[in-house]
């Protein structure tokens, strides 16, 4: 017999599998030999109650039978060498990736096109970027194999369910190396130490079947005939020619919107979220969350979400990193953006996580106006379109966030030294005398934030964390630093396309998708939207 319990444990006992066994058979009410084995469904933490910290568990038992280990069905692709019907996807994040492998599974040979360099190669321009302050615009923490993922700590908990199938993009990275862990942990992560290695794996098989990878290709103008997308041209003279074009080029692309815009094709403005990345000490997050003085050695690392309403206006953590790492993810040499990632073990001394507001178009038209009234020098590559200020266009956000990114470069002083303040201090409009510790390599200088942020912006996060202060005790510290810009949560731009057939509305077989096409946040509902994009493509295909 087969049965799934869930049962309550404490953490010690949560790692200890004679524990689960032990608990398990009591929970079925039968002998603890009578357990033939069993395996986990479900994991999740719960620290609600002050006194002790709980482990919810569901396990798959098997009862006087053979135990079977889980079943993880693998995907088999197929060899497409030779195929007659062939998909060029701009873009190898996981958008991109993912629509490839269900292409190759359905005989179509996928062009993966990328502007940056595989993960081996895009590594040595992260260490320059790190400690020299160099940064390639090709090839960053945003541009490269695998996309901003690959470096953005591998989190792959995700809300949107009616995208797709969320178990099988799990299983199709436990497939390509990642710990079967990620299958039922509540929030599932891999960390950025491993994913390189998952990404290879992907590109391998796809190439090995007869897709086709092309690296430091950088695409420059969509060739279209009659309202019909034929091919992309790339920035070294080269053309390529398809059945349909993938556009997955997440949402740090500017060129592409650049590009698009300039062509005439239909863009929108989308509303996003700017504002700056928060560092405590993970001790200090642990006795938050765990409420107690040191964590017990069976437990993670200790995350945190939160989010208030400050006058009508949304205040939220994003992308929180537990045992994390701060990092510069700018695409441009004179532009600050900071993101966080993780190990898979979590083990760094600090948590930081992405605190931000949401912007609109009106934000960015006043932000404008006032600039120009003031008699501010706008940034050079923002503000070309300052028209946007009586006239907005599509990219008026993005110059907006682009304009917010260039204030904070030169407030550091270069080299990718990140402005900073402590928490209190921020919050008290105070300069900071000296700063703590932490994690962003390329470094950190005092300086006036509220200098940076616009002021809806600053106002918005003052008031913000001293909210969540009160909802965390000991949140609202000067042990935390501020660290500006975190400006890269989402694309400033939606691509449109038709609900159903997922086309671009104008351009027949032009499918956008994924981040920066404006349908996803995060990797799983990336690979998903790609998954999506894909198997409408060969539904049509099958159909001609």
């Amino acid at each position: 017999m087969q049965k799934d319990i869930s049962i309550k444990l404490k953490p010690a006992e949560a790692a200890d599998n004679i524990a689960i066994r032990r608990h398990v058979a009591q929970a079925s009410a039968v002998a603890e030999n009578s357990i033939t084995g069993f395996y986990k469904i479900k994991q999740s933490i719960d620290a609600r109650n002050r006194q002790q910290v709980w482990i919810n568990l569901t396990v798959k038992t098997f009862i006087d039978e053979p135990f079977h280990q889980r079943e993880i069905e693998k995907i088999s692709f197929k060899e497409v060498h030779h195929s007659n019907k062939k998909v060029i996807i701009v873009g190898a994040g996981p958008a991109g990736l993912f629509a490839a492998l269900r292409l190759l599974e359905k005989g179509i040979q996928p062009i993966i096109i990328e502007r940056g360099k595989d993960v081996r190669a895009r590594r040595r321009d992260l260490a320059a970027l790190n400690k020299e302050g160099i940064i390639n615009p090709e090839s960053n923490y945003c541009f490269g194999e695998g996309g901003a993922g690959t470096y953005s700590d591998g989190k792959l908990y995700t809300r949107s369910s009616k995208r797709g199938d969320i178990n099988r993009i799990l299983n199709l990275f436990v497939q390509f190396g990642a710990e079967e862990k990620i299958l039922f942990e509540a929030h599932p992560h891999i960390g950025t130490n491993k994913l390189p290695h998952i990404i290879t794996s992907i590109r391998e098989m796809i190439v090995d079947c007869g897709g086709k990878f092309l690296f430091e290709k950088k695409v420059t103008d969509f060739i279209i005939e009659k309202d019909e997308v034929k091919g992309v041209k790339t920035a070294d003279g080269d053309s390529f020619f398809a059945n349909a074009v993938i556009v997955a080029t997440g949402h740090s692309a500017r060129d592409i919107f650049e590009l698009l815009h300039q062509k005439n094709i239909l863009i929108e403005a989308k509303p996003f979220a700017l504002g700056v990345r928060v560092e405590h000490p993970q001790t200090l997050i642990d006795s938050i969350q765990y409420h107690c003085a040191l964590r017990d050695e069976h437990l993670p690392p200790s995350s945190y979400s939160l989010v208030e309403q400050v006058n009508e206006r949304g205040v939220f953590s994003f992308c929180m990193c537990p045992g994390g790492i701060i990092a510069p993810a700018a695409t441009h040499p004179n532009e600050l953006v900071v993101n966080g990632w993780s190990p898979s073990k979590r083990d760094n001394p600090f948590a930081n996580s992405g605190m931000v507001v949401t912007v609109e178009m009106k934000d960015a038209v006043d932000y404008f106006k006032r600039l120009k009234v003031d008699g501010i020098r706008l940034g050079e590559e923002a503000i070309q379109h300052t028209a946007s200020t009586l006239h907005p266009t599509p990219l008026t956000l993005m110059h907006f966030q682009q304009s917010i990114e260039q204030k904070a470069f030169h407030a550091g002083g270069g080299k990718f030294v990140a402005p900073a303040q402590r928490m209190v201090d921020f919050c008290n409009n105070k300069i900071s005398s000296s700063l703590p510790d932490c994690s962003y390599l390329p470094g950190i200088i005092s300086h006036h934030i509220k200098n940076v942020l616009p002021n809806f912006i600053h106002r918005s996060l003052q008031e913000g964390f001293k909210a969540f202060g009160k909802k965390m005790q000991g949140y609202y510290s000067n042990d935390a630093v501020i660290v500006a810009t975190e400006s890269r949560t989402s694309s400033p731009v939606r691509i449109p396309r038709n609900a159903i057939t997922l086309e671009h509305p104008q351009i027949k077989n032009l499918f956008p998708c994924g981040e920066g096409a404006g349908y996803a946040g995060g990797i799983v509902s990336a690979a998903m939207d790609g998954e999506r994009a894909a198997n409408i493509i060969v539904q049509k295909f099958i159909s001609l």
